[in-house]
């Protein structure tokens, strides 16, 4: 049985910088592969030891590839440069992956961490751009296929495939 890691935030998690859990829709997939016992809940950014509720963070130009390169940071509003948080939590999130031979991930679009084609663009003005977040852009060099939870049937489809090649 196909397993996917799934932001943590997207289950009803309390793992959001702010501490809400947000109404996200229509998430019958996601219970359906909790239910079948597919899913591996993760967020990135806890898991690299950020705490909750914290402050804001953004990439403050270029994306998660250059942060993994190390050519820019993430910060939060004040400053404070949180980028190895979010780097660590992007390697533990691959080694999840990898315990578990999942090479599908649902990530939350527009974090820092989990932007699959947007994330904020440093300004905390909330303008968004084109753009990964850390973790996906680790899980894509990787090997692992990326999407939001606006791609679900897209995700549920490659689901289905890699189950018909199995068998």
């Amino acid at each position: 049985m196909e397993k996917l890691l799934i932001s943590a935030c997207l289950l009803g998690q309390r793992v959001r910088y702010d501490g809400r859990i947000p109404d996200y829709g229509d998430s019958r997939l996601i219970r359906q592969w909790q239910d079948e016992g597919r899913v591996v809940p993760f967020c990135p950014e806890v898991a690299g030891g950020l705490s909750v509720p914290r402050s804001a963070a953004e990439i403050q130009s270029g994306d998660g590839a250059d942060v993994l390169d190390g050519l820019i940071s993430v910060a939060t509003k004040s400053g404070l440069e949180v980028g190895a948080h979010f780097v660590a939590g992007a390697r533990l999130a691959l080694e999840a992956c990898q315990a578990h031979g999942i090479v599908i991930a649902v990530l939350k679009e527009s974090s820092p961490s989990c932007g699959v084609r947007q994330i904020h663009d440093g300004s905390f003005s909330g303008t968004m751009r084109t753009g990964q977040g850390v973790t996906t852009a680790l899980l894509r060099q990787s090997g692992i296929t990326v999407f939001s939870e606006y791609e679900l049937n897209d995700a549920a489809e490659m689901v289905r495939e890699a189950e018909t090649c199995v068998s």
